[in-house]
């Protein structure tokens, strides 16, 4: 039986008119109730998990509707929003980020400038057969980098980090950092992509963090390798306050070409340890090893090759004094090589000292293996009395952060330290001096070179320091051919003093 209705347009209309009646008795209260602070806060909260409920929905349809597997509604990770929406978050050394209300997820922006200047003072070769005669001038945009970091979802990291740095200097501008990050596991981090490495305790110390304008020419010759800077690289590192135990596997730096028959490939496992740590002192040693699977060839005709060579300790003349030449020919290829490292590091208050040896050994078919030696050692006094402190993440130390910022007036006047190096490298090898280096296949004649350093910085604040170094330096090379009018055997090295200063800011 069908039912009808009965109700009268009156009857209708007073029905009306009692709902409304009533929707206005509860809700009058409800919306006077909504006007104080704390209801107000939780209905935002609760409208916003709604809206996330409803995306993760929308999502997880969309990925069924696609057939994507394990797409089923059990799985999806149901999290209340917190309340609020987005913010920005300022980090002790004052770079900013913008956060997503539970923190889970960031973007922020990181950058550094060094601006270099300086002038080699002094250039004396030994004799009119020594290359370079001299040695420029000028100004340098050492690094001009620019990028940004952060975190996805709490336990992913990223970042990308451009340069266009390096205005005379022979260094890739382009990709310094885009890595993709893994940090789940505590006080771990599982890495891919281009970036930094942490072979040796010199280049796990950031470059707006190092005693002098450059790192010492050993270091830097033995990253060039199978790690440096602008490096691919995939691995993992893993620290507590006393250990760092580091490996990656290690390809071609950035501005590498792609199309080579053989490209740059190897690894690097480094291993650290704080034997004394206190509030006041430290006392760190390490140990490392880079291996080279495969030195790069760059086509038809010619051979797995590499070169060893680094500027003097500055870079506002890129001039290489030390240079192996092309190490590696058709007949005799370059197969392998590697790079043993032993680092040191003490600190006591204000005073800090660090140094680093190393070896390196390059092998090719059918001649002897190549073998160097070379190492540093640092020493820097804070006369303030601020002190450097050890960075877990990294098995090295941090740079200075002053008590006081400069002001201009008698609050502050920053950070000041004193800075003194002597560093040595031997790329000689199977090589008889007064004998034609043709007449000796194994034979590398790539010089020896001693540089005495001293350094003045003066931190203004966390982000910004001036430095002032002066270079003394040694390079001492026989003449490997009579060529020139030079004799054979005769010194052909040079000796320079050079002075050069950076400004420079980093967040």
């Amino acid at each position: 039986m069908r039912l009808q209705d009965r109700t009268t347009p009156r009857n209708r209309r007073l029905a009306h008119q009692i709902l409304l009646g009533t929707a206005i008795s509860v809700t009058g209260p409800v919306a006077a109730m909504a006007q104080t602070p704390d209801l107000t806060a939780q209905l935002n909260a609760q409208q916003q998990q709604i809206l996330q409920l409803q995306r993760q929905l929308q999502s997880m349809q969309k990925q069924l509707k696609a057939g994507q597997p394990g797409a089923t509604l059990s799985q999806v990770p149901v999290k209340a929003a917190a309340a609020g929406g987005p913010k920005v978050v300022e980090t002790p050394n004052n770079r900013f980020f913008l956060s997503s209300a539970d923190g889970l997820n960031t973007i922020g922006l990181t950058g550094r400038l060094h601006l270099d200047a300086g002038d080699y003072v002094s250039v004396r070769p030994d004799s009119k057969a020594s290359a370079p005669s001299d040695l420029g001038n000028g100004f340098n945009a050492r690094r001009a980098r620019i990028g940004v970091t952060g975190q996805v979802d709490g336990v992913w990291g990223y970042g990308f980090i451009y340069d266009a740095g390096n205005s005379q200097d022979n260094t890739p501008k382009g990709i310094q950092t885009a890595q993709i990050s893994y940090n789940g596991f505590k006080k771990t981090a599982i890495e891919f992509g281009y970036s930094d490495t942490f072979f040796s305790l010199d280049e796990a110390t950031s470059s707006n963090d190092i005693m002098f304008m450059e790192r010492a020419t050993p270091g830097a010759i033995a990253t060039s390798v199978a790690a440096g800077d602008f490096r691919s690289n995939a691995g993992f590192r893993t620290w507590d306050d006393r250990y760092w135990i580091g490996a990656y596997v290690t390809g071609p730096a950035q501005g590498q070409t792609h199309n080579l028959s053989a490209e740059n490939f190897g690894a690097y496992q480094r291993a650290t340890y704080q034997l004394l740590q206190g509030p006041d002192y430290s006392l760190h040693l390490g140990v490392g090893v880079s291996e080279l699977f495969q030195a790069s060839n760059s086509g038809a005709g010619t051979a797995n090759a590499i070169a060893l060579s680094d500027a003097p300790e500055l870079r506002i003349d890129n001039t290489a004094l030390l240079n192996t030449g092309t190490i590696g020919t058709i007949a005799n290829p370059v197969t392998g090589g590697a790079v043993y490292n032993l680092e040191s590091a003490a600190a006591y208050r204000s005073l800090f000292f660090q140094g680093e040896y190393f070896h390196y050994a390059i092998d090719r078919t059918g001649l002897k293996q190549a073998n160097f030696d070379g190492g540093y050692g640092e020493l820097s006094w804070t006369v303030t009395g601020e002190a450097r402190r050890y960075n877990p993440a990294t098995g090295a130390y941090n740079g200075i952060i002053p008590f006081h910022d400069f002001t201009g007036g008698e609050s502050g006047w920053g950070a000041w330290e004193l800075a003194a190096r002597v560093s040595y490298i031997n790329l000689v090898d199977n090589f008889l001096t007064g004998q034609s280096i043709a007449s000796q296949p194994s034979a590398i004649n790539g010089g020896k070179q001693t540089n005495i350093t001293l350094g003045v910085n003066w931190y203004v604040n966390s982000n910004m320091r001036f430095m002032l170094n002066y270079v003394h330096g040694e390079f001492d090379k026989a003449n490997p051919t009579a060529a020139a009018g030079a004799p054979l055997g005769s010194e052909i090295g040079t000796d320079f003093d050079a002075v050069a200063m950076r400004a420079q800011v980093a967040f």
